[in-house]
């Protein structure tokens, strides 16, 4: 039975290690050192590095990891990744070695041009294209295609986990509150996720199905979230892309 821990790294990271009690797989370990503490204060051997994208706090600490380990690194082919043993594209799929977790890859592109997701039955791991009430900056990409990407992930089964790489969860709440004032189960999840966050404990894990219930950056086809959007953008605006696009501004330059 695969389990999957957070890491906690800089100020805000979830570098996630997947394993069953004997050996791991690290996915975006952008830095090696609290990893390698998790796996050795666990007893675990490292099979493999699950990569979602180029950024430094996602790869930063994968070539040490794969030199003390000589595991196998997987990453987006699209993208320059340090130490890739294997490149992966949308559509393959994989099994982890050692764990015999079978994932297959979905192209996600948006915050970066080659960013990538790994799905497996029940989770999903998104680097920083889909987050707890939000969704990331578009780096590299464009509104269309981050629109998509999402699109892609929320239609997984909604019980499905979702393991982002940041703690962003209770700032995109606020924001999504601004965006959608009257969701009384978006008002719910900000006050269970508030109490977790002052008990010390992470928001994450999340849903696909709160994600749809929640994240403004979903409900492009609710009518709050599509008039509100069209009120901030001070215009109309025609189907899911411009709604999606307005609501990314908008949350660009929210205080």
């Amino acid at each position: 039975m695969v389990q999957v821990h957070p890491v906690p790294a800089f100020d805000d990271n979830y570098l996630w290690v997947a394993h069953d009690g004997r050996r791991a797989a690290a996915v975006d370990p952008g830095d090696a050192a609290p990893v390698q503490a998790f796996l050795d204060g666990h007893g675990l051997v490292l099979e493999a590095i699950l990569v979602t994208h180029h950024h430094g706090d996602h790869v930063g600490g994968v070539r040490a990891l794969a030199d003390r380990w000589g595991c196998e690194v997987f990453g987006p082919a699209a993208e320059s990744i340090p130490g890739r043993t294997r490149a992966v594209a949308g559509g393959d799929r994989l099994a982890v070695p050692g764990l015999g977790l079978a994932l297959e890859v979905i192209d996600v592109p948006g915050h970066t041009a080659g960013h990538v997701a790994y799905a497996a039955d029940g989770l999903v791991f998104c680097g920083d294209t889909l987050f707890a009430c939000g969704c990331g900056r578009l780096f590299e990409g464009t509104a269309a295609q981050m629109q998509a990407s999402l699109a892609r992930l929320a239609a997984l089964p909604p019980a499905t986990r979702v393991y982002c790489a940041h703690e962003y969860t209770l700032a995109n709440e606020r924001f999504a509150l601004a965006v959608e004032p009257g969701n009384a189960r978006l008002a719910e999840r900000h006050a269970r996720d508030r109490a977790a966050r002052e008990a010390g404990r992470p928001t994450l894990p999340t849903t696909i199905g709160e994600e749809l219930a929640t994240n403004p950056f979903l409900r492009w086809d609710s009518p709050e979230v599509a008039a509100s959007a069209a009120a901030h953008a001070g215009r109309a605006l025609a189907g899911p892309v411009e709604v999606f696009a307005a609501v990314r501004e908008w949350k660009n330059a929210f205080r």
